[in-house]
């Protein structure tokens, strides 16, 4: 008994050390900000700013709430396709067309039923709004996943409008692994698109045909959030398996390794070689051991928290947190992680530089952030 004391006593000082070294150069302090409750949301995913200040908020059943955050109200958007709701699954993203002032149109990315299973597709249409809610017309399905599968895992589907009026969509390899790699398939890929759903003219596979044509980078595994930074590079966050989370700077033409190489290994527990052993990919400027299961993703732009400007802010699901990267050059690390209590979905930041974020799972509430 003895023994085992002093063995489980020692393995528990090296534990304990071990956290202190990787966490020695991090900024502990906790929750630096006022949380401001604004509503509550049945299982949230995502959300997005209207030009009136309202907020559109998907639920992953498929249901669309636009919010006012003055009166904290919520009413109802109506014309939401059928969703896949199962696993993961279900309505995904929001974003407005950048010139929605003059159009009115949004994007929204959702799992869909189909052969084989369920992949993810993206549409847009016409948002028609009233003083308690508003109407989706229109609907057009403008790209969707070349294959389906059982399971409903890893749709990703994050979107993004870039200044040269771009859609770019973060695509997730439902669980496939294989399909990363390859050529033939747009799953686990970034993707740019014109804002109709045509392939980019300047995307790197350009002429390589239809499919190919769609891609700007490849191996990625499920990215959950993507953002520009103030010099226009594109960075991401996607979740590895157990292990190997990671936050990447795109590059075009770029081949991130999924599942070739990963910092994390399989859930059965079987290696991944890691990233240093092929260097013809494209390694993560951060990655995490254990997991902070990264699902959405800004790179910090305003003026309200001053200090966090230019860092990469990061929702997590499993480790309940908001995870803070500085980011120096093309090189990134953790600074900060802060305890929410709660899994994190959502991130988003506001035109006055306001954080705002949305909590995973049944009551996710949305929250507003602001300094203490």
């Amino acid at each position: 008994m003895m023994r085992l004391g002093i063995s489980f006593s020692y393995a528990l000082t090296l534990a304990t050390n071990a956290l202190a070294v990787s966490r020695q150069h991090l900024d502990t302090r906790q929750q630096p900000f006022k949380s401001t409750v604004i509503t509550d949301h049945s299982e949230p995913w995502a959300f997005a700013f209207l030009p009136d200040n309202r907020i559109l908020v998907n639920e992953r059943r498929g249901n669309m709430r636009i919010v006012d955050p003055t009166t904290k109200s919520k009413g109802t958007i109506t014309g939401v396709p059928s969703v896949a709701y199962s696993g993961q699954g279900g309505l995904h993203d929001v974003a407005l067309h950048p010139q929605y002032a003059e159009n009115s149109l949004v994007y929204i990315s959702y799992a869909e039923s189909g052969s084989g299973g369920a992949g993810c597709a993206v549409s847009r249409a016409k948002l028609t709004l009233d003083t308690s809610g508003g109407a989706l017309s229109g609907l057009e399905v403008i790209w969707r996943h070349s294959q389906k599968a059982g399971g409903g895992l890893q749709f990703a589907c994050r979107l993004l409008f870039g200044t040269d009026g771009a859609l770019w969509i973060s695509s997730g390899e439902i669980n496939q692994m294989t399909p990363a790699q390859s050529m033939t398939s747009n799953l686990g890929k970034i993707i740019k698109l014109y804002d109709n759903g045509t392939a980019f003219a300047g995307n790197p596979f350009a002429s390589q045909g239809s499919i190919q044509s769609q891609i700007w980078s490849l191996g990625h595994r499920n990215p959950l959030g993507i953002d520009w930074d103030a010099q226009g590079r594109l960075w991401e966050v996607e979740m590895g398996p157990m292990g190997g989370d990671e936050l990447n700077l795109i590059q075009s033409g770029a081949n991130y390794g999924w599942p070739l190489v990963c910092e994390g290994t399989h859930y059965n527990g079987t290696a991944i070689p890691k990233h240093s052993t092929r260097p013809d990919f494209a390694a993560p400027k951060a990655f995490w051991v254990p997991v902070i299961s990264p699902a959405g993703l800004i790179i910090y732009k305003g003026n309200l928290f001053s200090s966090w400007k230019g860092n990469a802010i990061i929702t997590g699901l499993s480790s309940q947190s908001i995870v803070r990267a500085t980011i120096t050059g093309d090189t990134a690390k953790e600074a900060q992680r802060i305890s929410m209590g709660k899994r994190m979905r959502g991130i988003r930041e506001d035109k006055d530089g306001a954080i705002w974020v949305i909590e995973d799972g049944a009551g996710g509430r949305l929250l507003k952030l602001t300094p203490n």
